[in-house]
């Protein structure tokens, strides 16, 4: 992929920003509902907080998972940083990639079978094991976000041989002893 231009890369950096933000705020939103509704001891405050969660999974978490994913993809392919070259940006992207994908298959498939339960009227048997994966993923997300700022960690391999190449001098001809001289 070619370098963005420098309009192109502050609108993909602007939009990674607002949807990385956005997707840690439904974390932390999910998991406030998950808590409620572990801990009340109001059947009516479970099953709503469950059914909250079911539509905030529904309609926001996989678009906001994947924008950040396609985002944070785009800016490492369009930018000097690369995908490979930065330990910092290497590790950010497998988390992305894995918290995405948990959040998506199995984050979801937990909050709609707790919603499930309680549409049913029957109890939600683990109500604690709604309240990890937003706990671990917020924790991520954190994490991410600090190591976004401050960008430890040097290069790869695969960024210290770019540098590299990009620092051998060209070639230069040499013209012989007294060449171009005239008499």
């Amino acid at each position: 992929m070619s370098t963005l231009s420098r309009p192109a890369r502050k609108t993909f950096l602007v939009a990674h920003i607002v949807v990385s933000v956005g997707w840690l705020g439904l974390t932390l939103c999910l998991l406030v509902l998950a808590l409620a509704a572990a801990v009340t001891g109001s059947e009516d405050t479970a099953a709503a907080a469950y059914r909250s969660m079911r539509i905030f999974g529904d309609w926001l978490l996989a678009p906001l998972a994947l924008s950040a994913l396609a985002t944070g993809l785009v800016l490492s392919l369009g930018t000097p940083w690369g995908l490979i070259r930065h330990r910092w940006v290497l590790i950010k992207f497998v988390l992305t990639l894995i918290t995405a994908t948990a959040s998506v298959f199995a984050l979801r498939a937990g909050i709609n079978e707790a919603a499930a339960a309680v549409d049913a009227g029957t109890p939600v048997t683990d109500p604690g094991g709604l309240v990890i994966p937003p706990a671990v993923a917020l924790t991520a997300y954190l994490f991410m976000t600090a190591i976004s700022v401050l960008k430890p960690w040097g290069t790869t391999r695969w960024g210290r041989r770019a540098a590299a190449a990009n620092r051998r001098p060209a070639r230069k001809t040499v013209a012989a002893p007294g060449a171009g001289r005239t008499g």
